[in-house]
């Protein structure tokens, strides 16, 4: 890989009306891109409510707001987790008996 791969890559984003220039890791932008709309939408979102003044205040709502949304996501993730590893750990217990079963049978 040349260093020009792995060098960062500026990307303009729109966030309020108000342009950024992010840097970005190479391959990235697609996803940064995707992200900024998203930030976009959920701060336009809490302006339009009109309780919450000014840019600051509003960032900072939305970034408390995505962070719940990330953190209620990642705990339904673990509950998925911990059924899969249940519902495995059943599957194996009844191999394991069909085979010695089987084996006994065999025998």
């Amino acid at each position: 890989m040349s260093d020009d791969e792995k060098s960062p890559v500026a990307v303009a984003i729109r966030i309020l009306g108000k342009d950024y220039m992010v840097s970005c890791p190479t391959g990235e932008q697609a996803s940064l891109i995707s992200s900024a709309k998203e930030v976009d939408e959920k701060m336009r979102e809490i302006r339009k409510i009109g309780k919450i003044i000014g840019s600051e205040r509003i960032a900072v709502i939305t970034a408390l707001n995505l962070a719940n949304e990330l953190n209620t996501a990642n705990a339904q993730v673990a509950v998925i987790d911990t059924d899969i590893i249940k519902r495995v750990s059943e599957l194996q217990k009844k191999v394991d008996s069909t085979l010695k079963r089987i084996n006994s049978e065999l025998s």
